[in-house]
């Protein structure tokens, strides 16, 4: 069965949490831990008796729980709260990149960092607007030079970039890097 079969079978139950921002807001807040009543008007900046009815919903589908004054979400809750934000996450992504997405080849892209495309949303695209195309180079080399951290993805190395990063790994820098075979054992 494919997504969009089980999403007509499950259309109430999916539609309701998606439609409802009391149901998402509660689930995507209680994510983050458990919350007292007060805490979930807070965030929601709704009254209890709006809140409540959503509470009731989210118990009977077994999604959350309390615990004396808390709400918390449920194995089975967490494992949804987490998709919804996954989703959220990549809508978020998908927008803020919109440009960069249209102009590039993703079906290039494996299928599994398709699915993962959501860690992006702290990232940020890099251009450079000048005539000289050594600049983004030389820029992306600055770059790994002062990073704390460094997470990329390349199809080619070059060796003073291999030398960038294989300096910034002795100096206790954390790496990862998604690179075809070759490159990596040009890296290593």
């Amino acid at each position: 069965m494919n997504g969009f079969e089980i999403y007509k079978k499950m259309d109430d139950d999916v539609q309701a949490i998606y439609r409802s921002r009391l149901l998402t807001e509660i689930l995507l807040s209680l994510n983050d831990g458990s919350k007292k009543l007060s805490q979930l008007r807070e965030i929601t900046g709704s009254t209890s008796q709006a809140l409540i009815p959503k509470l009731r919903k989210l118990e009977a589908d077994h999604l959350i729980e309390t615990k004396g004054r808390e709400y918390f979400l449920t194995p089975a809750g967490k494992i949804v709260a987490s998709g919804i934000a996954d989703s959220f996450v990549t809508f978020w992504t998908i927008n803020k990149f919109k440009h960069f997405w249209l102009r590039h080849y993703l079906e290039g892209i494996p299928s599994p960092l398709l699915k993962e495309i959501g860690c992006l949303y702290e990232s940020e695209v890099l251009k450079d607007r000048g005539m000289k195309i050594l600049n983004v180079y030389n820029n992306q080399l600055k770059m790994l030079k002062e990073a704390d951290h460094i997470y990329g993805i390349s199809s080619v190395v070059t060796e003073v970039y291999a030398d960038a990063i294989s300096e910034r790994v002795k100096e206790g820098v954390p790496v990862e890097l998604i690179v075809p075979l070759h490159v990596a054992e040009e890296l290593k």
